[in-house]
């Protein structure tokens, strides 16, 4: 929920949606679903567009004569118009048909005029079954806006300042349980809020208008009118525990004479259930030529304890966005150029962006990481003799081509090292990882019989190319180890990651039949090509576990890793295998497509020793361009796995999702799934359909993930769309030209006011501890405990007021008794918690 200072009052919440936030479709049999005109996808419990970068065009008119006397609130849209009473809400649906079949006016050579169409209504009553016939009922945050109605010549019937609210609220529609419509992004949605000690079971709905009820085997409610259908998604609850989210399983239950109930699993009573996951902000990053090429670089993108994104990949652009500030503000080379972008927690400005390259030969940059300092760690490969150094462990480049490795101090101004790390042959970096002392964990391939190794659990070349494995110090002058990884053929360490205890993970491709292996889940070569995943000890000196992972198709391909705090791994990439290992519970165990034809993403998800998979599973579609790859993963506290990449399938899995519909030849996607990997919590694509170099084939990739201690999702990858997906006040809401331009957008959960502003409270009290402010006499710590008072009594003006000064007091200690971070990071939440009681 969105503004919602009783929210605290109430302990459980079935949050359903009317119209678009639940993805209701109105579709002909027969036909692929498709959301209503005017009405963008967006599940609930998804992803949204959060409102405050948006504006609010959804509004409740207060009936006042304008409708029919039983009506109490009325809302329209471009489709729809929605009656609310005490005990039904009644939605008009509009469609504009043809009198003249358009295969006629083909047949008579003329275009189908406006003349030849005509609109029709159909009318959906839900009514609630054996509810309290006169609940309280009262408009909440009233809006700015008036609705006047001057219709015919007679001033008596004139209707003028009728008031519009941005939530309608019924009290005790059922005993303890109150009904909350609210409007958000041109949707329609509506909660039952329940109280502690009420039964959520009372809830009945029975629906007028429909030929026939069913819940299909995804769980969603389909309403049948004639040869089209009404789809309600199913719900997904869940509660939030000492900040873990908890998922409480929720379904529509069909009773006798067409009634729909709710099953809702137990759950804690004395925890509040949330389900409002966000669209946080969306921005392009680019100038006027390229950026990410697929050729030369991936991505990478990293996030810091204030909620700052790092960002790192190639330009063409010598016009990217940079900052005064900078280490290299203008591009070193006419070739491709590495950039490395710090972007503030609202994604609307850039702290520093730089450039870092050498002014001859080309480079590429293939990972990012952050450590907890705020010191950004990238790797890649580079030809530039020049390139910046900076303490090298390696001041010069010994081959056609080394890898690097750089960190760059928080300000983005200066370098604390950078570093060549290769040999006489050819190396290129595909991996980093960084670990909480700021050890650099680097991953890649490498020809050179003399690449620089110590410790090394394999201290020589074994084939035509093995990956490498090294870690750094602290201050990049020494490698604590160094080693190689292959069999006798190629391999490529494409993705790296470490756990709390120092033991290391990396993942990559081999061609080798005799590719190290120690207790494997996999002990051989499947395909021509497999993936592989060995967790090395914390000195490098011994395999704990080495694994082929693959099935009998021409090859796997792997692109991340990530390991959560049990030490298992989880790892995602494509394959064309329909025999890829798979576990029978996960979310998809098969093959979307003929063995060796097109392509699926995977997650997969091995245990600590390595010796089982936890779950496997596919991740695609089969109908459309029918390729589909996961090129990113993360992994929060609670063990969910979140997924971006590709998809060109236009039944892609999609769950609670934003953009429920693929734009182009290929849109990127980003997915959240569960601990046990068999269910999707949010799945959404993430794509425009229109563009100026090549309007026939548009294109997006999600690259890379990251998530934050909160739960939120920071995605970046490329896109060749103007209409790419943006949020109001985003950095660079426009395309920068070119080909392709990056994109950097974070999904997260959105905290309730009360809620947000004790989290607030809390990072006060514990930042004056460390900077020696007494509590008692803060005013920035008075002002947010007045506006906890406030919103928890409902005022959500007062709370507001309460905020500002709260702002004001941090301005006037910044620099003084507070870093300018830290007031940074102050005022970025507070300003959200204030668009949240404001619903924008």
């Amino acid at each position: 929920m969105k503004s919602r200072g009783f929210f605290k009052q109430f302990n459980l919440m079935i949050s359903l949606v009317l119209l678009g936030g639940m993805g209701l479709w109105l579709v002909r049999a027969g036909q692929d679903a498709r959301p209503l005109k005017g009405s963008p996808a967006k599940a609930f419990g998804g992803p949204e567009l959060v409102a405050t970068y948006g504006k609010l065009p959804m509004s409740f008119e207060a009936n006042q004569g304008q409708s029919d006397s039983q009506v109490d609130f009325l809302a329209r849209g471009r489709d729809y118009t929605l009656f609310l009473a005490p005990t039904e809400a009644v939605l008009a649906l509009r469609k504009s048909v043809e009198k003249i079949h358009p295969k006629e006016a083909l047949l008579q050579h003329e275009p189908t005029k406006p003349q030849d169409r005509e609109t029709q209504t159909e009318a959906v009553r839900m009514k609630l079954v054996g509810a309290n016939p006169a609940p309280a009922v009262s408009g909440l945050e009233e809006l700015p806006g008036k609705v006047n109605y001057f219709i015919g010549n007679d001033p008596t019937e004139w209707r003028t300042n009728v008031a519009t609210y941005a939530k309608v609220r019924y009290e005790e529609v059922y005993s303890g349980v109150d009904l909350v419509y609210y409007g958000n992004q041109r949707q329609l949605e509506y909660d039952f809020v329940v109280a502690p000690g009420a039964d959520p079971n009372a809830i009945a709905l029975e629906f007028e208008g429909a030929d026939k009820l069913e819940v299909d085997a995804q769980g969603e409610l389909v309403l049948h009118l004639g040869e089209e259908q009404v789809r309600f998604q199913k719900p997904l609850i869940y509660q939030e525990e000492n900040g873990t989210r908890r998922e409480v399983a929720g379904s529509y239950n069909l009773k006798d004479r067409g009634q729909v109930s709710f099953q809702v699993a137990s759950y804690d009573p004395t925890q509040p259930l949330i389900i409002d996951p966000v669209l946080v902000y969306s921005t392009y990053l680019g100038g006027s030529t390229e950026e990410g090429s697929s050729e030369s670089a991936f991505m990478g993108i990293a996030v810091d304890s204030y909620g700052n994104a790092y960002i790192s990949s190639i330009t063409y652009s010598t016009d990217f966005p940079t900052t005064a500030n900078a280490f290299q503000p203008s591009p070193p080379s006419p070739w491709e150029n590495v950039y490395v972008s710090k972007l503030n927690a609202d994604g609307s400005a850039l702290v520093y962006s730089t450039f870092l390259g050498g002014s001859s030969g080309r480079t590429g940059v293939w990972d990012l990481a952050v450590d907890v300092q705020g010191n950004a760690y990238v790797t890649g490969w580079t030809w530039s003799p020049d390139f910046p150094m900076a303490n090298p462990l390696q001041p010069t480049l010994r081959g056609n081509v080394d890898a690097f490795v750089s960190k760059l101090n928080p300000t983005g101004s200066a370098l604390v090292y950078s570093t060549y790390l290769g040999g006489s042959g050819s190396e290129a970096s595909y991996g980093m990882a960084v670990d909480a002392e700021g050890h650099a964990y680097v991953t890649g391939s490498t020809s050179s019989v003399d690449f620089p190794t110590q410790n090394a659990f394999d201290g020589t070349l074994s084939g035509g190319g093995d990956l490498f494995v090294a870690k750094l110090n602290p201050t990049g002058s020494a490698l604590l180890y160094s080693t190689y990884l292959g069999g006798s053929s190629h391999e490529y360490g494409l993705g790296i990651a470490v756990d709390a205890s120092g033991n290391m993970y990396v993942l990559g491709n081999t061609t080798s039949t005799d590719f190290p292996t120690v207790n494997p889940l996999q002990a051989t070569l499947n395909g021509r090509e497999d993936a592989f995943v060995s967790k090395l000890n914390p000195t490098g000196s011994a395999l704990i576990y080495s694994t082929y992972l693959g099935g009998s198709g021409e090859w796997e391909r792997v692109y991340d890793i990530a390991v959560d705090s049990a030490g298992n791994a989880i790892v995602v990439g494509e394959t064309n295998s329909a025999d890829f290992p798979t576990t029978l519970t996960s979310l998809q165990p098969t093959y979307s497509h003929e063995h060796g034809v097109g392509r699926d993403g995977f997650v997969s998800k091995l245990n600590a020793d390595g010796s089982a998979l936890i779950y496997s599973t596919y991740l695609g579609g089969s109908v459309g361009y029918g390729y589909d790859a996961a090129l990113g993963v993360a992994v929060d506290a609670s063990a969910n796995a979140y997924v971006t990449g590709y998809t060109g399938s236009t039944d892609f899995p999609v769950a609670n999702t934003i953009q429920g519909t693929l734009n182009g030849i290929s849109d990127a996607f980003v997915s959240k799934l569960n601990a046990a990997g068999s269910a999707l919590l949010y799945t959404t694509y993430l794509g425009g359909n229109t563009s100026e170099y090549d309007p026939y084939n548009v294109w997006e990739w999600g690259r890379s993930i990251a998530v934050d201690a909160s739960g939120n999702a920071y995605v970046t990858g490329v896109t060749m769309s103007t209409d790419f997906p943006t949020t109001p006040n985003a950095f660079q809401p426009t395309y920068g030209g070119g080909y392709y331009d990056a994109f950097v957008a974070k999904l997260g959960v959105e905290t309730p006011p009360p809620q947000a502003i004790q989290q607030l409270i809390e990072n006060v009290i514990s930042l004056n501890l460390q900077t020696g402010v007494e509590n008692n006499l803060d005013a920035k710590l008075d002002a947010a405990t007045q506006a906890l008072n406030d919103a928890n009594l409902n005022n959500n003006v007062a709370a507001i007021n309460s905020l500002q000064a709260f702002i004001n007091s941090v301005e006037a200690q910044r620099g003084v008794q507070i870093s300018n971070a830290d007031a940074d990071a102050l005022i970025a939440a507070t300003q959200a918690i204030i668009a949240q009681l404001q619903g924008t």
